[in-house]
């Protein structure tokens, strides 16, 4: 008996060749537009194949030389450098698997913005000199802090200096404190400015004598049952904090004189907390002069509250600094406040290299959402996949200062952020 041909899979029908000739050009005619990558961030993008059921990519050649590789009909990786890549699909027909047919795509590897920026080390041998960048973390209390401040690209590509500042001290009788301050980008000695006023805050307050005074004053705020002794412990404490505010205006003065500065050459703002854990809860005394937040965060982001006069936009007059004569009038009791939670979930201060980027307005700075959707970014929400772990925090620090790297269009100031969690 003869075996017919098509038994064994040659002999196909003219109509059957034609289908398969048919598929295979329907499918070198589609357009295929790839997304553009951005040189050093990850890219992926897939080959969408419903409508080509019998065909099958095989590989894409030259893809190596991108920096990417190409698995179950997707690209993905980490494109090395920026240029256009002539790429060719090699594929065949699931009934033809011997004969391999190529398209050609092509893929556009943009620079990333980022690159486009110089990074120039500051001047070791100039005067009051300070580190580009540096980190910290801590114990805050009971609490943990972690700090990082990062010169800003503005900065970097015409390598001046890093003008943010903080301090962080363990003061006497378990209280603890973090200032912050952004030095005005038009004065020319603003990094010593901010320098300066963070650390005069906090050895204003490493007083063991004020510390008592101001504690023994709380306890009236947070024990008495009398409201006007109550209104009075509550001055005393802001007439503390105002001397503490006046120490660095004059700290800040005597070092304008002595170096043949006007005072306007040292311009920085200033923000600052004091803490300290008693029976009835956090009590947080805080001041804040300029355009840099100080938000407390409660328990589960229950609430957020703004814990300092932000100085922004014309209404209000614009930035003000420490080093304003003008500052000191009667309005400045409105700079300071007094607040007492049982617990918290964080306590924030930043510069506006921060906020200007990640919040855009103040109305933004005590609401929930705004929050939820920062800390989301904190916790690797972000294009650079960038995460700050609270909870494994070993390399906390160094993990704030990377995620502070981000990329905002229009936004490239220095950028200093304190959270304790």
């Amino acid at each position: 008996m003869k075996i017919p041909s098509f038994y064994f899979g040659i002999g196909k029908k003219p109509v059957e060749k034609g289908t398969i000739h048919k598929e295979k050009e329907e499918f070198k005619e589609v357009h295929w537009v790839l997304k553009h990558a951005l040189s050093g961030k990850f890219y992926e993008f897939t080959f969408e194949m419903n409508d080509f059921p019998n065909i099958v990519i095989k590989n894409i050649k030259n893809l190596e030389e991108t920096g990417l590789t190409f698995e179950n009909n997707r690209i993905s990786g980490t494109p090395t450098a920026h240029n256009m890549y002539h790429l060719d699909i090699e594929f065949f027909h699931t009934e033809d698997k011997e004969n391999i047919e190529r398209k050609r795509v092509q893929l556009l590897v943009n620079i990333d913005p980022k690159d486009l920026w110089k990074n120039i080390l500051s001047d070791r041998n100039a005067d009051f000199y300070k580190e580009d960048e540096v980190s910290f973390q801590g114990k805050f209390s009971d609490k943990k802090i972690v700090v990082a401040s990062k010169r800003g690209r503005s900065h970097a590509h015409e390598g001046k200096f890093r003008e943010d500042d903080f301090a962080v001290n363990k003061l006497p009788a378990d209280w603890n404190m973090i200032s912050v301050s952004d030095g005005a980008g038009s004065a020319v000695m603003a990094r010593e400015g901010s320098r300066l006023a963070t650390d005069s805050i906090n050895q204003f307050f490493s007083s063991r004598e004020v510390l008592n005074e101001i504690e023994n004053h709380i306890h009236i705020i947070y024990t008495s049952e009398g409201t006007e002794k109550e209104q009075e412990a509550k001055e005393n404490v802001i007439r503390r904090l105002y001397e503490g505010v006046l120490y660095v205006h004059h700290t800040l003065e005597k070092a304008a004189s002595e170096n043949n500065f006007s005072i306007n050459d040292l311009h920085a703002t200033l923000i600052f907390t004091l803490v300290k854990k008693f029976s009835y809860g956090y009590v947080i005394l805080s001041f804040g002069v300029g355009d840099c937040p100080i938000n407390l965060i409660h328990t589960d982001f229950s609430k957020v509250e703004l814990l300092n006069t932000m100085d922004v936009g014309e209404f209000s007059g614009g930035t003000r600094f420490i080093t304003m004569k003008e500052i000191f009038n009667d309005q400045i009791v409105s700079r300071f406040g007094i607040t007492c939670v049982e617990d918290f979930s964080y306590l924030v201060l930043m510069t506006d290299g921060i906020y200007d980027p990640k919040f855009l307005t103040e109305n933004k700075l005590e609401d929930t959402v705004s929050w939820k959707i920062f800390f989301d970014d904190l916790n690797g929400n972000n294009d650079d996949l960038a995460k700050v772990d609270f909870l494994n925090d070993n390399e906390i620090a160094q993990q704030l200062l990377h995620w502070a790297d981000f990329w905002s269009r229009g936004n490239h100031d220095d950028r200093t952020l304190a959270i304790i969690y």
